[in-house]
C-alpha cells in the first residue's frame, strides 16, 4: 500500500529467545487504547513477522506522510506497553524496543501505472 500521502517503512527488532508464544499472545490481546493511538497517529497498516531461527522481528508499517508517530513515546499508553514488553525483547534503558531501520531494495506492485496486471 503506497500512494500519494502514504509511505511504508520497515524495521527490525529482536525478541528474547523462547518468547515467541508470549509475544504473539500479548499482541493478540493488544490494548484497544494502544491500537486507537496508533491509528490516530496515522498508522494505516502494521505487520510484524518473526524469524524463529534468529528471533528477529521484522515490522512493516504503512502510515500517512502527515503522521504524528513521533509524539507517541511521550504518551502513557506507549510507555506502559513498552514496559510490559521489555521482559521479552531487547530494549534500551527506557524500555523502548531496539529498532534497526531496514532499507528498501525491491518493490513489486500488482498493477502498473495503467492498472494492468504486471509480472507476466
Amino acid at each position: 500500500m503506497s500512494g500519494p500521502g502514504i509511505e511504508t517503512v520497515a524495521f527490525r527488532m529482536t525478541m528474547n529467545p523462547g518468547q515467541a508464544d508470549e509475544y504473539r499472545r500479548r499482541h493478540d490481546e493488544i490494548w484497544p487504547e494502544l491500537s486507537g493511538a496508533l491509528i490516530a497517529a496515522g498508522v494505516l497498516d502494521y505487520r510484524i513477522f518473526l524469524d524463529p531461527v534468529s528471533d528477529a522481528l521484522f515490522a512493516v508499517l504503512t502510515r500517512r506522510v502527515d503522521h504524528t508517530l513521533a509524539d507517541l513515546p511521550r504518551t502513557q499508553i506507549m510507555q506502559d506497553w513498552w514496559a510490559m514488553m521489555s521482559d521479552i525483547m531487547k530494549t534500551g534503558p527506557d524500555n523502548v524496543p531496539v529498532q534497526v531501520d531496514l532499507q528498501p531494495v525491491f518493490h513489486l506492485s500488482g498493477t502498473d501505472k495503467r492498472g494492468d496486471q504486471t509480472g507476466r
